[in-house]
């Protein structure tokens, strides 16, 4: 299935992402069967609230393809985009927004709210659930990686506080 094979190219990016530890979600803009923008998360790395993995890749397909209509656009995302990549995902004008997890904190394509249902110039259709299994696995382990590592770290600084 194209998909799918899409959204392990996504999956990749996400992976590294993680590597990196930023929250694992990665994305891939696809025109014609080709692979035209890629991006993951870096919001920490950059220290940038913009720099989310749809954000990314809708910047890079906008400088391949040479203009900022993505009409004949999809896009694959390993989490359910927020607010703020819905809107990117409208005034780029992409065709079809196919994503893995849903995030029930600020998903805005069905889980939390819809935005394309609103009644704005552009509404992608939606494919919810690619890989969702693979996608929010990913993002469990990373965040039950993240939690382990706070508390050993709590606890180091209790010990070394209470052996003084």
């Amino acid at each position: 299935m194209e998909a799918e094979k899409y959204m392990k190219a996504a999956l990749r990016l996400a992976k590294k992402s993680a590597s990196e530890g930023e929250v694992p979600v990665g994305c891939v803009v696809v025109c014609d069967g080709v692979i035209v923008g890629r991006g993951r998360n870096r919001r920490e790395t950059k220290r940038n609230a913009l720099c989310h993995a749809e954000i990314e890749a809708i910047h890079k397909a906008c400088r391949k393809l040479g203009g900022w209509r993505l009409h004949r656009c999809e896009l694959y995302v390993t989490l359910e985009p927020c607010p703020m990549c819905t809107g990117a995902i409208i005034n780029a004008r992409i065709k079809t927004v196919c994503y893995g997890a849903p995030d029930p904190k600020a998903g805005s394509c069905g889980t939390l709210v819809n935005l394309f249902d609103l009644p704005y110039n552009h509404r992608p259709a939606v494919v919810s659930g690619v890989l969702e299994e693979e996608c929010a696995a990913l993002l469990r382990t990373f965040f039950r990686e993240l939690r382990a590592r706070k508390k050993s770290a709590k606890e180091c600084t209790g010990q070394a506080a209470t052996s003084l």
